[in-house]
């Protein structure tokens, strides 16, 4: 839980140096910005969706995994909790509402967009997977992982926060339940999760962080949030396969 606690304090400070020279910067700096961050997101989602040892395990998880999200709608779950959070933290908006209201659901358009992508991208990844899971494990290398983790996460906060606001800095919630979660489940069952497990499930995250690049850089929108169970079925179907005796990597 340690690594958690330290993401969250880095993602705080960064949020609130972000909050401060958001003003400061110009709505076409702001742009640029996060067109910048989506650039590296791409990257970064690349290189993690290579981790699968066969492509087929990303792509029938995220198909299943697109099919429950969609059924379920977590999409929408995750920004009606955003909705919630500025109705309840951040309800005046910086600027008096218009007779129709455009001020105010701007506001809330913009801090739904800093949570929900905030929370994404913090989330999604492999330093957030094994690292999360060997620090509750009490491996030195977890905590490791999560510092360099939560440095970058101190750049991006403070990026993301100048541009999309408040918002930004509740992903704090989602870090603690995501990343607390799979200390704990790194404490109770970290030795079930096998090395191809975690690879496949990077896989997915990465291809998620694809979908999450092309918000960034405003050339599609994306439900991501909606192939979040893709991240379970690909270790399930590793774990499956192991147990039939299926031999899932023919080219080993």
């Amino acid at each position: 839980m340690g690594g958690a606690i330290l993401n969250i304090i880095t993602v705080a400070i960064g949020s609130a140096i972000g909050l401060l020279i958001g003003n400061r910067l110009s709505e076409k700096m702001q742009q640029s910005v996060v067109t910048g961050l989506g650039f590296v997101t791409l990257v970064v989602g690349l290189s993690n969706a290579n981790s699968s040892g066969n492509i087929i395990i990303p792509l029938l998880s995220i198909a299943t995994g697109a099919i429950i999200g969609e059924l379920v709608d977590i999409q929408a779950a995750l920004e009606r909790f955003g909705a919630w959070l500025q109705r309840r933290f951040n309800a005046s908006p910086e600027a008096p509402a218009q007779a129709d209201g455009s001020v105010l659901h701007d506001a809330r358009a913009r801090f739904i967009t800093g949570f929900v992508t905030a929370s994404l991208v913090f989330c999604i990844g492999p330093l957030t997977f094994v690292g999360s899971i060997q620090d509750g494990m009490g491996l030195p290398g977890g905590f490791q992982q999560i510092a360099i983790k939560s440095v970058l996460d101190l750049f991006a906060s403070m990026a993301f926060a100048a541009s999309f606001g408040v918002g930004v800095s509740f992903s704090i919630i989602t870090i603690l339940v995501v990343q607390g979660g799979l200390s704990l489940l790194g404490m109770v069952a970290g030795n079930i999760m096998t090395t191809d497990m975690i690879n496949e499930m990077t896989a997915v995250g990465g291809l998620m962080l694809i979908g999450l690049s092309l918000i960034l850089m405003d050339i599609k929108k994306p439900r991501v949030a909606n192939y979040l169970p893709a991240l379970i079925i690909a270790p399930l179907i590793v774990a499956v396969a192991a147990a039939l005796g299926v031999n899932i990597y023919p080219f080993r």
